[in-house]
């Protein structure tokens, strides 16, 4: 019987804090069209433009939060395919990143020079979004394609939902409840309004009411970020136990001047300090391991907002990185993903 690996993918980091480097990345990140999905010279001229600040504006973001090991997403990413080696007793496993290195192009060659012709693929993304996963699987497709790869790829499936991966969260912020707090707040990703349009099976979902999302079932669900946010949300707190007003759900990392899912969490931090918020504990449970917009993002600035809004304590709840329970469910849900059309 051949080997099955396992190829864990996540986003990706500059190589360094070198604004050279930082601009690179960006580049490369922000030109894929399933993240600025505009035509092609809209979009060169778009980044181009981003390309004249913001590297040197993220390159000291990056500085504040850099390990002695190198970036955080990538060190703690090589650290859950160490810790899930030992249970994947099916083959090898690697780690790949969607831009900058490891790449996903590199990484799959070197499977295929080890004779693998089966490969589990895993987006590290609970949630689906062709920001995130469609494009982590179009590349592992593109590289099997262009390099003629004997390689047939079973896909891990968005696991916003699955039993194991919402009992890993309630398991990694346990200790937190069990502390004294005011409000718990699920900050994810954002998104522009338009992906979630692009990828309504209905068309209409986007434009119903504005709880929408958490009615949502079926097709819709099943490519709808922000309803899977929410739904995520809502199992999590049920499972931990919470009542409806101590927690609530915002979205971080808007970019540009589109707009974008709502509501912003840049706001709502302010909202919840002006509410009498004092102690507040976040979680981002769109990333599986820390990273740039939860250390920096949420962990620096946001505490500096909340706190200079009336908040006294910010409290950012470490994402699931190398937890015990999240490597055991993660084996689990990678065991079950099924075989790519």
């Amino acid at each position: 019987m051949s080997e099955q690996a396992l190829l864990l993918v996540n986003l990706g980091s500059p190589a360094s804090t070198e604004v050279a480097d930082v601009r690179r990345y960006l580049n490369q990140f922000l030109m894929d069209p399933y993240v600025i999905d505009l035509p092609w010279p809209v979009r060169r001229l778009l980044v181009s433009l981003i390309l004249i600040r913001r590297p040197e504006q993220s390159a000291h973001a990056y500085a504040s939060i850099w390990w002695p090991e190198g970036s955080p997403l990538v060190v703690l990413s090589q650290r859950l395919a160490d810790a899930v080696r030992p249970h994947w007793t099916e083959g090898p496993v690697e780690l790949a990143m969607r831009y900058g290195e490891p790449s996903i192009e590199r990484s799959l060659l070197k499977l295929a020079g080890q004779g693998i012709k089966q490969v589990t693929l895993a987006p590290l993304y609970p949630q689906f979004a062709d920001s995130t996963t469609t494009t982590a699987i179009e590349e592992a497709r593109r590289v099997i394609r262009e390099h003629g790869l004997d390689i047939q790829l079973a896909i891990l499936q968005p696991f916003f939902d699955q039993p194991e991966y919402l009992d890993a969260l309630v398991h990694s912020v346990k200790t937190h409840l069990e502390q004294p707090f005011d409000h718990l707040l699920l900050s994810f990703h954002g998104l522009p309004e338009r992906h979630l349009r692009k990828t309504d099976p209905t068309g209409s979902h986007c434009l119903r009411s504005s709880d929408c999302c958490q009615r949502a079932e079926g097709a819709v669900l099943a490519s709808c970020y922000r309803a899977q946010c929410i739904q995520s949300a809502a199992s999590f707190a049920k499972r931990a136990g919470l009542s409806a007003d101590q927690w609530s759900v915002s979205f971080q990392s808007r970019l540009g001047r589109a707009k974008w899912i709502e509501p912003y969490t840049e706001a709502h931090l302010e909202e919840l300090a002006a509410k009498g918020v004092k102690k507040l504990l976040v979680m981002c449970p769109a990333f599986v391991s820390d990273c740039i917009e939860t250390l920096e993002e949420i962990g620096d600035r946001g505490r500096e907002q909340f706190i200079a809004a009336g908040g006294e304590e910010l409290q950012l709840v470490p994402c699931l990185n190398t937890n015990e329970r999240w490597v055991e469910a993660l084996v689990t849900l990678c065991r079950r993903a099924p075989l790519a059309l």
